[in-house]
């Protein structure tokens, strides 16, 4: 081994991915294996080449990058996602999904060789721009846990069932995923109103829903 740190490059626009290879590649503890311009083909090559960091455009054809870190949940991949536009949401998703990185574009040329090395550390890195973002954030998880206390009652396996729940997600869908039964389902699902104070057929989907980016 040679002890750099390995990469893959995906973002459809060339002109683009030709730039952040050239930067990256100027520098001699990195080493690009390989790069895609849609997701499909982004996350071939992460299962094929087993690299420690991908930088994936959110943007993608075929497969956005969030749909790819979707398919990547039980691999070591280390994903630093790349965007043009700094959206709040998009940020709170790719940061419950488990992203490592968040680096937009304008600023990526001053950003992706910090953005790496951090990541490979096994830390986070946020481009500067959308900072606020990270403490909006922490503000919102803040202001939820204060709001309903019981949040914090939850099993681990009812926190995950209402994640899915809040990607509507039915007690068969989630059944079929957790390798349980629909009625164990069923039942958490009770246990959870019961928890929360949730009264009605929807009032669970609606929490769910509502505080889908706060949720892990």
């Amino acid at each position: 081994m040679n002890g750099k740190i390995k990469i893959i490059i995906a973002d459809d626009h060339p002109i683009f991915r030709g730039g952040l290879k050239q930067i990256l590649s100027d520098d001699k503890s990195l080493e690009i294996l390989g790069e895609a311009d849609n997701g499909e083909k982004a996350l071939e090559l992460i299962k094929e080449l087993n690299p420690e960091i991908a930088l994936l455009d959110i943007d993608m054809p075929k497969k956005t990058g969030l749909e790819v870190l979707r398919e990547l949940k039980d691999s070591p991949v280390k994903i630093i996602f790349l965007t043009m536009y700094a959206d709040e949401d998009m940020f709170g998703e790719a940061m419950d999904l488990g992203a490592k990185g968040f680096v937009v574009k304008d600023s990526a040329v001053n950003d992706i060789i910090d953005a790496v090395k951090t990541v490979s550390d096994d830390r986070y890195y946020i481009s500067p721009a959308v900072s606020n973002f990270l403490v909006n954030r922490k503000k919102k998880l803040n202001e939820l846990r204060n709001n309903n206390p019981k949040l914090e009652m939850l099993t681990p396996s009812e926190r995950t069932i209402l994640k899915y729940i809040s990607e509507n997600k039915t007690s068969k869908e989630i059944a079929d995923v957790l390798f349980l039964s629909y009625r164990t389902i069923e039942n958490h699902r009770t246990n959870i109103s019961n928890k929360l104070n949730l009264k009605g057929s929807h009032s669970l989907l609606k929490f769910a829903i509502e505080n889908k980016s706060l949720l892990s």
